[in-house]
């Protein structure tokens, strides 16, 4: 409950207030308060507007006990607000429609608490952070545990991130029309980095984070809920469904399993549904997307009942694609692995040579990317070129901080001789 209802009753309690601290210890308030009474009175049968509605009365007698705030009061009280005496299920549920506007009210706080939280003011990471705590519902301590950070270092980048919020005077607002794309990309942005860290860690024990992969997803789902004629962010909500599909075969007995050796019986075969039905769904926009052709790219992955029976040669073509809406050096590199594996089907080594030779172009923007070693060293050991590709293992050892990815390059090597 506090993970689907926390982040819509800040959002709601930050318009009125315009207090992020203060919106957020009321709720907080609210679900201590939940806690003593719904095991007694029974859970209302509107159990958001409950917390909602709560809430407001708690942060009205913060704001009276400061003695501070009439004005706030005043507002927070036309609002509606029942007696803390009251079962709030009907009569709160009631209130809000009336005086919010009902669910659309409710949806367009929650997109404004989005924007302001991944406004381009803050930095990257606070508005990372910024995002789990208040709109995931997520407690400091389990933010700082998933990005293994002290709790008082995290604990600073949310202060810090609302100061800035504060002082900056960043508006509690939807972008105009003019910046939405570009506010957009930042959204999605934020959203791609936590699932990321959650799908592959870039350090530790684990290779995969599930809270930050679920947690990333579930915000995926609002955005698109929010946002449903957005076709990027139907495609990345579609990518990270399709990637988290493969979750359960990546691993094995806590080793590393690569996408090829995997048993694709383990796949979740009802989120590769669902992902692929996003995926036609913002195609048909005909707004063509990086994230919509990535998530294009996972498809292919997914759909293929084996490896060998992967289409290589549309995955190349739709990397074609991706570098002339997105070019980058990571997926030029993606691109260059795949030409390799397409021409090793067609021509055998020669293919894989001519893959490696691109890999190879890259090496000079990419020398302290660890994938870029561990790719060369895939391809080497595929044209039995062993002692360069024990030396391609050992520079990716040196730059990969993940124990099982890690442990997975050690394997590799010592299986060269």
């Amino acid at each position: 409950m506090f993970r689907e209802e926390s982040g819509r009753a800040v959002a709601t309690l930050i318009r009125v207030l315009g207090d992020f601290d203060l919106a957020e210890d009321a709720v907080a308030d609210a679900f201590v308060t939940a806690l003593e009474r719904w095991p007694r009175d029974g859970v209302p049968r509107n159990p958001g507007a409950w917390i909602t509605t709560t809430a407001r009365n708690r942060a009205i007698d913060r704001i009276r006990r400061r003695r501070v705030g009439e004005q706030k009061v005043e507002r927070l009280g036309q609002d509606g607000a029942t007696a803390d005496g009251a079962d709030a299920s009907d009569t709160a549920a009631t209130a809000i429609a009336r005086v919010d506007g009902g669910a659309r009210l409710d949806m367009d706080d929650r997109l404004r608490l989005i924007f302001t939280c991944c406004h381009p003011a803050l930095a990257m990471d606070a508005r990372v952070a910024l995002t789990l705590r208040t709109l995931g519902g997520l407690t400091t301590p389990e933010i700082a545990r998933a990005f293994l950070l002290p709790e008082p270092t995290l604990a600073q980048r949310l202060v810090r991130a609302k100061r800035k919020i504060r002082e900056a005077g960043i508006p509690y607002r939807v972008p105009p029309d003019e910046v939405l794309p570009e506010r957009l990309d930042g959204v999605l942005h934020v959203l791609y980095l936590v699932f990321n860290e959650g799908y592959a860690a870039t350090s530790g024990d684990a290779l995969i984070r599930r809270e930050l992969s679920a947690e990333a997803i579930r915000l995926g789902r609002l955005l698109a809920l929010l946002m449903p004629d957005e076709p990027e962010a139907l495609g990345l909500l579609a990518l990270m469904l399709l990637h988290d599909a493969r979750r359960d075969a990546r691993t094995a007995d806590g080793r590393l399993v690569l996408l090829e050796d995997q048993d694709r019986g383990l796949w979740d075969a009802p989120a590769i549904a669902e992902g692929r039905g996003l995926l036609d769904r913002a195609l048909r926009m005909r707004q063509p997307g990086a994230y919509q052709l990535q998530a294009a790219i996972a498809a292919l992955h997914d759909e293929a009942a084996s490896a060998a029976e992967t289409d290589w040669r549309q995955i190349v073509g739709l990397y074609d694609q991706l570098l002339g809406l997105a070019p980058s050096p990571v997926v030029a590199l993606n691109r260059a692995v795949a030409v390799a594996l397409s021409g090793e089907r067609e021509r055998g080594a020669a293919g894989l040579v001519v893959g490696l030779a691109l890999v190879d172009a890259l090496a000079g923007e990419l020398a302290s990317y660890s994938y870029l070693h561990a790719a060369r060293a895939e391809l080497l050991r595929r044209l039995d070129r062993r002692t360069e590709a024990r030396t391609a293992y050992a520079h990716a050892l040196e730059l990969t901080a993940n124990e099982p990815e890690r442990a997975f390059l050690r394997d590799r090597a010592a299986a060269l001789g």
